[in-house]
């Protein structure tokens, strides 16, 4: 587990990370979501032991990361720009890694570069940008580290290596509990693989949530209201973060359990009303407007 404890850290007058605190569970997909600036990168950086925190620690399995090798071995930190020999081809990062990692492992590493199409002796400063996204995700795989830290991973691969990146995470996770720590500015491309999700804004985090349990207990209804009486009953009896109306139709964000919602329904009998899933994204522009932020104009 990585604990994260009143993390602070500032670039002379900018406060990039604003005391953060969290918590990421072994084995489970923490994606970190913030717009360009929000932080991201410097927390990442901090979570690697690349930088050194001016407030706060942060402790991978009950240890410093800062100035602890040791416990570095269990992280391999892939960074937006991730840094490679000049001239070098990918089989010199592969003997550069198996030097800070002894678990480092080749044979099947040359099995998804062969996979990935990507040639072992071609010099990676010819690669496009997907293709060194490509060779780090995997060299990151291959490490066998416990925890994975990804910095806008996703971004530079096409749709189809998107996916084959997923399934290989999925893998991982399922074969040695690999725990990977994913920072994007874009929700959707991490819907369909967090479990445990994070907002970061102006250097703090205001939202971490079990995608899951957000899933099953946040609720979109659509319902024709055309007394005040009956607004007024499920004003009252239902958990409402927001509600807006086009007429007579009106379109409420609620919380609470599918069936007792549709109890409550049933029982006011409506002209009509319908209950809807919520996307991700949709989630977060609720919880974050109950907390008076415009998610909307940080994110989307």
């Amino acid at each position: 587990m990585i604990e994260i404890k009143n993390l602070a850290k500032s670039f002379e007058k900018v406060r990039a990370i604003d005391h953060v605190s969290a918590r990421i569970e072994e084995g489970h997909v923490f994606g970190l979501i913030g717009t360009n600036g929000a932080g991201k990168s410097t927390f990442m950086r901090m979570l690697s032991g690349v930088l050194k925190p001016d407030e706060g620690e942060i402790l991978v399995d009950g240890e410093p990361v800062w100035d602890n090798p040791a416990v570095k071995e269990k992280l391999f930190y892939i960074s937006d720009d991730q840094y490679f020999f000049k001239s070098g081809t990918p089989r010199d990062m592969l003997k550069l890694y198996r030097t800070f990692y002894p678990a480092f492992d080749g044979e099947k590493w040359r099995e998804l570069l062969h996979r990935m199409g990507l040639e072992e002796n071609r010099k990676i400063n010819t690669f496009s940008k997907g293709m060194k996204k490509q060779l780090s995700i995997l060299c990151g795989v291959c490490a066998n580290t416990k925890y994975l830290l990804c910095d806008e991973t996703f971004d530079g691969l096409d749709p189809v290596m998107r996916q084959a990146v997923k399934a290989l995470f999925a893998r991982e996770i399922d074969a040695r509990s690999l725990t990977p720590v994913i920072a994007s500015h874009n929700l959707r491309e991490l819907e369909d693989i967090c479990e445990y999700v994070g907002l970061l804004h102006r250097g703090g985090i205001l939202l971490e949530k079990d995608v899951d349990e957000m899933k099953l207990n946040i609720h979109k209804l659509q319902c024709v209201i055309r007394e005040e009486e009956m607004l007024r009953k499920i004003r009252n009896s239902l958990d409402i973060m927001t509600c807006s109306n086009r007429g007579s139709l009106y379109t409420i964000t609620l919380r609470g359990g599918r069936e007792k919602v549709v109890e409550f329904m049933e029982l006011l009998n409506p002209v009509f009303y319908e209950l809807l899933p919520l996307s991700l994204e949709e989630i977060f522009i609720s919880e974050t407007e109950v907390k008076g932020y415009d998610v909307k104009a940080l994110l989307f």
